[in-house]
């Protein structure tokens, strides 16, 4: 997490000018979610592993546990033994989605969440990405080329030669 050329950036009450490199750190990984278009997840480790991590990190004690919870959430519990290579495209960014919500973020950032999905799986992802974001209290900063995705969110901004533009 980078700090702003200038200007001011807060998540919550926390001003990241005010933050050293560990404490930018330390706030993504508690406050903070990612989902990118290309899953990011690692290979060398299992579905539940891959949720497990960023719950390892925080230090939460019963991280098998939440991370067996969120991929029961998604329609996953069956494929927590499975590594990234051996589950479809969909099921990777259900995947990334529950490592995101694992730890349960304020903020949640997706970049084309939907870009590398057929429209089945985009569908389900779409739904499981609002639904969670809404139940969780959760602000939703996306990145999206989709227009039916972004119409499905309240505030829209259009970077148009280079200007921010709301619509």
């Amino acid at each position: 997490m980078d700090l702003p050329s200038q200007g001011e950036v807060f998540i919550g009450d926390q001003d990241l000018n005010l933050l050293d490199e560990d404490g930018r750190a330390r706030l993504r990984a508690g406050r903070v979610g990612f989902v990118f278009q290309s899953f990011y997840l690692i290979e060398t480790l299992t579905a539940i592993e891959n949720v497990m991590l960023p719950l390892e990190l925080a230090g939460v004690s019963n991280a098998k546990e939440v991370a067996g919870n969120w991929l029961e959430r998604v329609g996953l519990e069956n494929r927590g033994d499975h590594y990234p290579q051996q589950l479809s495209g969909g099921e990777q960014q259900r995947v990334a989605l529950s490592r995101a919500f694992a730890i349960e973020p304020e903020l949640l950032f997706a970049d084309e969440p939907t870009g590398n999905l057929d429209d089945e799986s985009s569908a389900q992802v779409t739904e499981l990405l609002f639904s969670f974001c809404h139940n969780r209290d959760s602000a939703l900063i996306l990145v999206t080329h989709d227009a039916s995705l972004a119409a499905r969110c309240a505030r829209k901004l259009r970077l148009v030669n280079g200007r921010i533009v709301e619509e």
